[in-house]
């Protein structure tokens, strides 16, 4: 199994994010912010600079942690597409062959698909989008998603189980109807009063997930532990604070605690040595 993050939970600077994937034996990114700025907001030169120092590294990126489809799918549309387009030449830059993408702030299905769809036309060839489930967005029950998947085969999914907690439902009922979809996990746990805790800690059924992601021939696993604040944090919570148990004093401290909660899971199942 190989192992990937969002090394922006560890540190701002892609220096200190370089030093937590290493030091935690973690050989892939999903990039989501650098410097401060998201990574749809990064100058192309800047995007080269970054893919350089990461390869110099021996750091592969995964995927572009997109923000895009978070937003309302009726507002100025064009503006989100011109977006999409610019991650998408990010990620050839960074040679990352999938983009975490959501499906906007909308229960309208029509709303919805009309954006998913113009996303997919976008898309250059090479390039696999992959549909987070996320709290408020039209998929953020597995009966949207497999709506999603259906109408649209060429998204994949991204499982997140504390995400699902935090909608109230059950990962296990999620992942028995997503799991023909499913192209990685983010790994990430939460309580049922939906705080977020280390992987293994939460009702999540996390361990359960992984061996089942692991079983049907999964490679990848992205740690995403949200056990402290970080920059950009309330951004991607839509301006909702995250619940978490105060127990870390930097960054560092509670990154490497989600990485050793998910080795030790690993580990238990034969998947990491």
């Amino acid at each position: 199994m190989r192992l990937c993050a969002f090394a922006d939970e560890a540190s701002n600077q892609l220096a200190g994010q370089i030093e937590a994937l290493k030091r935690n034996d973690i050989s892939l990114l999903e990039i989501r912010g650098v410097d401060g700025e998201n990574i749809k907001d990064i100058s192309p030169a800047k995007i080269n600079k970054i893919a350089s120092e990461l390869s110099k590294n021996g750091i592969g990126v995964w995927s572009i942690g997109s923000p895009c489809g978070k937003s309302d799918p009726t507002d100025s549309f064009d503006k989100q597409l011109d977006t999409f387009k610019r991650v998408c030449e990010s990620a050839q830059a960074l040679g990352a062959t999938r983009i975490r993408m959501f499906s906007f702030y909308s229960q309208s299905e029509k709303d919805a698909f009309k954006g998913l769809e113009a996303f997919c036309r976008a898309t250059p060839s090479g390039i696999v989008l992959c549909h987070e489930n996320e709290k408020g967005i039209f998929g953020d029950t597995y009966q949207n998603c497999v709506k999603i998947h259906k109408e649209f085969p060429d998204i994949k999914a991204v499982f997140d189980p504390a995400n699902f907690v935090q909608c109230d439902v059950d990962t296990k009922e999620a992942w028995d109807a997503l799991s023909p979809y499913i192209d990685y996990m983010h790994v990430k746990d939460a309580l049922k009063d939906k705080r977020v805790v280390r992987a293994g800690y939460g009702i999540g059924n996390v361990e359960y997930l992984i061996n089942e992601y692991a079983k049907m021939g999964g490679e990848v696993l992205t740690l995403e532990p949200h056990l402290m604040e970080f920059h950009g944090l309330s951004e991607l919570e839509n301006g909702e604070s995250v619940s978490q148990i105060p127990t870390y004093k930097t960054n560092d401290e509670a990154f490497d605690a989600g990485a050793q909660a998910l080795k030790d899971i690993l580990a238990r199942g034969g998947l990491w040595k």
